[in-house]
C-alpha cells in the first residue's frame, strides 16, 4: 500500500511571509544604522561602517529572496541549504556588530 502524499498545508507560506517579514526588519535596521554613522558628521569610519552595513544587507536580501522563491516555486520545497542559513545568520550577526560599533 502506498503511502499518500504529504500535505504541507500552509507550512510553506508561513515560512515564506517569515522570510519577507525578516527582510523588512533587516531593511529598517540597514537603514537606521546608516543614517547613525551618517548623521552628525561624515567621518571615514562611518562611512566604512555604513558600506559595509549596506553590502551585508544586500547579501541578506540576495539569501532571502532566493529561499522566498524556492518556497513559493513548490509545493514541498527542499530544506535550506546550509550554506544559505550559515550566509543569513552570518549577515544578520555582522550587521548587528557594526550597528553596536556605530553606537558605542
Amino acid at each position: 500500500m502506498t503511502e499518500p502524499a504529504r500535505d504541507p498545508g500552509l507550512q510553506p507560506e508561513r515560512t515564506r511571509l517569515a522570510w519577507r517579514r525578516t527582510t523588512l526588519s533587516a531593511t529598517v535596521a540597514a537603514t537606521l544604522a546608516a543614517k547613525a554613522a551618517l548623521h552628525d558628521s561624515t567621518s571615514a569610519v562611518g562611512v566604512v561602517a555604513c558600506a559595509a552595513v549596506c553590502l551585508l544587507w544586500l547579501g541578506f536580501l540576495l539569501v532571502a529572496n532566493r529561499r522566498i522563491r524556492a518556497l513559493a516555486a513548490d509545493d514541498r520545497p527542499s530544506a535550506l541549504a546550509p550554506r544559505q542559513a550559515t550566509a543569513a545568520v552570518l549577515c544578520t550577526v555582522a550587521v548587528a556588530v557594526c550597528a553596536t560599533a556605530l553606537v558605542v
